[in-house]
C-alpha cells in the first residue's frame, strides 16, 4: 500500500527549507474477518434473500374503525396539538384525566399494533413462530396474587421475580360462551437439554369462553426457574382460538409434572400440527431472573442440583520468588506469596484494635492528604497510610 507523505529535510541549514514529496510504502492492515472465516459473496446474497422473505400473518385481522369515529379522533388530536399548554395542564390537574377511558381508547385504537411492535423488539415471534407473526386482537389481563392486597400484573416485558410468580396466575379476557380457547405459557430461553426447544410451564385446552376453571388442564402450572448466571428469561402467554374441540391427549402429562424432559415444547411444531383448528389471538409476556427461591425449587421440588453458569477465571500467575526483588514495594511483593485469609485477618485485627464497642467511631479526616506524618516513615508505609485514609485498596474488602 503506497501513499504520498510529506518529508522535510533540514540537513543543510539555510534560509530556505527544502520540502520534498515522496511515495512511501506502508504496511498492510487486515480489515474485517480473515478470508478463512468471512462469508463468501454467494453466502451473503443468500442471507440477504432470506432476510427479505415476507412475514406471514397467522392471526386475525384488526377490526377497522368507522369513518365517523376516525374523523372525530383526528379533529380531537388537532385541537389538542393546537393547545401548546395541554401537557402542562394535564400534569397540573387543571384538565381532568380519566385513566380508564385512556386505556379503553388505547385498547380500541392501537393496542394490537403496539403489542406487536414490542413483541417484535423482544424477538417473541421470531423465537416462537419463525417467519410468522400475529396481531393480538384479544387483550389479556394476567396477574399474580402475592397476598390479599397485592397483585402483580403481566404487561409486555415487565420484570416479575420467580418468588412473585410461584402460584398460578389469574387470567381474564373477553370471549363469548360458545367459543373454545387454548392458553399456553412457555419460555424459549434456558432449555437445559436442547437449546432449540422451549419449556411449557402451563397448558390449558378447550376453555369454554373465558372460564379457565372449566378448561382441560393438559400440563399443570410450574413457576419460572431462570438459572443463575444467564440473565433474564422471557415467559410468554399465548391465547389461541379454537374452531372445534381438540384432543390434546398426546400432550397430557401426569400431574404434578416435575420432570423437565417431559415439559419440552416447540411452539412452531405445535402450531403447524393444529394450524387448521387454532388461530393465535392474544399475547402477554414478562421477564424474570434468578432469585434465592430458584435454588430451593431445584433442590426441594425438582430434586436435582441447581445449574449455575459462571466463568471459571484462570488462577492468577505468580512468578517465582527472588532473593532481591528490584523496584518492587516489598510489602506488596511479600503479600503475593501469603495466604489471602492471613492478610484479611491482619486487616480485621487492625480495624478491631481501633474500634470501641461503646464509643462512636472517629470521624474521617476532612483533608486526608493535607495531614502530615508525625515522624519519619519509609515511603512504602506512607503510601499504605494514605490509601487507608482515602479508603483505597484492600481495606474496602472489610
Amino acid at each position: 500500500m503506497a501513499s504520498i507523505t510529506l518529508r522535510v529535510f533540514t540537513k543543510n541549514i539555510s534560509s530556505h527549507v527544502k520540502i520534498r514529496f515522496e511515495q512511501v510504502r506502508c504496511g498492510h492492515y487486515l480489515r474485517g474477518k480473515p478470508p478463512t472465516i468471512a462469508l463468501t459473496l454467494q453466502q451473503r446474497l443468500k442471507l440477504l434473500e432470506k432476510s427479505k422473505l415476507p412475514k406471514v400473518n397467522i392471526g386475525f385481522s384488526v377490526p377497522k374503525i368507522c369513518k365517523e369515529k376516525k374523523e372525530a379522533m383526528m379533529a380531537e388530536q388537532k385541537r389538542k396539538r393546537a393547545n401548546t399548554n395541554f401537557e402542562t395542564q394535564i400534569r397540573s390537574g387543571k384538565i381532568p384525566l380519566n385513566l380508564e377511558e385512556v386505556k379503553k381508547f388505547w385498547l380500541e385504537i392501537s393496542s394490537s399494533y403496539d403489542i406487536h411492535k414490542i413483541a417484535t423488539h423482544y424477538g417473541i415471534f421470531q423465537d416462537l413462530f419463525g417467519d410468522a407473526f400475529f396481531l393480538p386482537v384479544v387483550p389479556l389481563e394476567i396477574s399474580y396474587n402475592i397476598d390479599d392486597d397485592t397483585l402483580i400484573k403481566v404487561y409486555r416485558g415487565n420484570v416479575i421475580k420467580p418468588a412473585e410468580a410461584s402460584e398460578m396466575p389469574y387470567v381474564e379476557y373477553k370471549a363469548e360462551d360458545d367459543t373454545l380457547w387454548t392458553l399456553v405459557m412457555c419460555t424459549p430461553d434456558g432449555n437445559l437439554e436442547n437449546s432449540n426447544n422451549e419449556y411449557c410451564h402451563w397448558f390449558l385446552g378447550n376453555i369454554p369462553g373465558n372460564k379457565l376453571e372449566l378448561g382441560e388442564q393438559i400440563i399443570d402450572y410450574m413457576k419460572p426457574f431462570p438459572v443463575r448466571g444467564v440473565g433474564y428469561y422471557r415467559y410468554i402467554f399465548t391465547l389461541y382460538k379454537q374452531n372445534q374441540r381438540l384432543d390434546y391427549v398426546e400432550y397430557k402429562k401426569d400431574q404434578p409434572c416435575l420432570t423437565l424432559k417431559e415439559r419440552n415444547w416447540n411452539t412452531l411444531e405445535f402450531y403447524r400440527k393444529y394450524q387448521d383448528y387454532l388461530t393465535p389471538a392474544g399475547l402477554a409476556f414478562f421477564q424474570s431472573d434468578w432469585d434465592p427461591t430458584v435454588k430451593e425449587f431445584f433442590h426441594s421440588v425438582l430434586n436435582t442440583k441447581e445449574p449455575i453458569f459462571q466463568y471459571d477465571f484462570p488462577k492468577l500467575y505468580v512468578k517465582p520468588q527472588t532473593w532481591f526483588p528490584i523496584k518492587e514495594p516489598f510489602n506488596l511483593y511479600l503479600d503475593r506469596y501469603r495466604d489471602p485469609k492471613d492478610i484479611m485477618k491482619e486487616y480485621l485485627l487492625r480495624r478491631l484494635r481501633n474500634t470501641h464497642p461503646f464509643k462512636e467511631p472517629e470521624p474521617p479526616l476532612k483533608y486526608p492528604n493535607a495531614v502530615k506524618f508525625d515522624k519519619y516513615l519509609p515511603s512504602w508505609l506512607k503510601v499504605q497510610i494514605r490509601k487507608e485514609r482515602l479508603q483505597w485498596g484492600r481495606v474496602n474488602d472489610l
